[in-house]
């Protein structure tokens, strides 16, 4: 096979599978037409984006403005806050815990048993002792749970892995219990990481609010780029107090710029990529966005339930959970499944694309039958 047919046969594959995806959190209604030009040039962000860099082909402008608008999103203080554009959430996290080590090495780490799993991989990298706290039949923190057992180790640092945005059920921890956890038992060595990857960039926007930014007591927070804003390559924002960072940063003289990243070269094209989308949508647009969303997953919800099948979702949340599905259905809608399944409304699922499946459901008996 020559190599131009092979782009095109992958090309129709893409295209036929990309409108059948209802079951990842990935945003496919992008156009970044207009920056294609720019994929002629070795762009690199290597080193910190805010120092000075003796490589020139980058865009580190673009990434302290993405990251800039996510530290007002995410109400950090004006003058203590750092971050960077990373690969993806598991990144952004190993960041957010490496900085959460370097300041207690003696540290124990909690985290639910619904945190993503990249959180467990990241603690084995990190060498850190750990202990999973149950989670509540939604998905959230069991808050008592975390009490109790941050009760019986008082006498370690503590540090905190909150979710907001669980990958089956979209369950948000709330990060001012936490806190307010820690400050009762008097545990005052302490640092909150919140996961954020799905639901950090539409967070601000639900009502009622619940909290997990910088002023509820977050430390760091990372959040994901492809997911509901949509990119053609993963990529994530990590953010954190500058104060913090400072302590573990360290010159690198052939650079010119300080080592405070997790990998030396990074992808140039996701920052450009992100600050084009946050440009274009700006905060209202994420908040219409994220309506958009909500009310396509009240409507996934309603049309399930008509026809029997029991789906709920979490307060403001636009994954819709309900049982099992048959595995025809599960590949044909490519739909992620554990003790559940869910489907998660994104901005580019549509009402349609629902009600297909609402038939496929209902010609199905499989799953009709294991809910008698």
């Amino acid at each position: 096979m020559d190599n131009e047919r092979q782009i095109e046969e992958l090309r129709a594959k893409l295209i036929q599978e990309k409108d059948r995806v209802i079951g990842y959190p990935v945003a496919k209604d992008f156009d970044y037409s207009s920056l294609y030009k720019f994929l002629a040039y070795p762009i690199n962000n290597v080193g910190d984006p805010y120092e000075a860099n003796t490589y020139k082909v980058q865009t580190h402008e673009m990434e302290r403005e993405v990251v800039d608008f996510f530290a007002q999103l995410f109400r950090a203080a004006p003058k203590d806050y750092w971050g960077y554009v990373t690969n993806g959430g598991s990144e952004s996290n190993l960041y957010g815990l490496y900085l959460a080590r370097e300041l207690y090495p003696k540290a124990m780490v909690y985290f639910s048993e619904s945190t993503h799993y990249s959180v467990r991989k990241n603690i084995h990298l990190l060498n850190l002792s750990s202990i999973t706290i149950r989670s509540q039949e939604n998905g959230e923190l069991d808050y008592e749970d975390l009490e109790n057992t941050l009760q019986l180790n008082r006498d370690k640092p503590a540090i905190v892995l909150t979710t907001f945005g669980t990958t089956m059920t979209e369950a948000k921890d709330d990060v001012s219990k936490v806190k307010g956890i820690l400050k009762k038992l008097a545990i005052q060595n302490h640092y909150i990481h919140c996961d954020a990857a799905l639901a950090g960039a539409y967070g601000a926007f639900i009502e009622p609010r619940i909290p997990f930014d910088f002023e509820d007591g977050a430390d760091s927070i990372s959040i994901s780029g492809h997911k509901f804003i949509g990119s053609p390559f993963p990529s994530g924002v990590i953010l954190a107090k500058r104060s913090l960072r400072d302590r573990i940063a360290r010159s690198i003289s052939y650079i010119g710029s300080l080592d405070t990243t997790i990998t030396g070269s990074r992808n140039g094209h996701s920052a450009l990529f992100l600050w084009y989308a946050i440009k274009k949508m700006g905060i209202k647009g994420l908040e219409a966005r994220y309506r958009h969303s909500l009310e396509t997953a009240e409507y996934c919800k309603k049309e399930l339930n008509n026809i029997g099948i029991p789906a709920w979702t979490n307060k403001g949340a636009i994954t819709v959970v309900f049982p099992k599905v048959s595995p025809c259905i599960k590949e044909k809608w490519q739909l992620a499944t554990d003790e559940a399944t869910h489907i998660i409304c994104m901005p580019n699922v549509t009402k349609r694309q629902i009600d297909e499946f609402i038939v496929d459901m209902v010609s199905e008996k499989e799953p009709v039958a294991s809910m008698a």
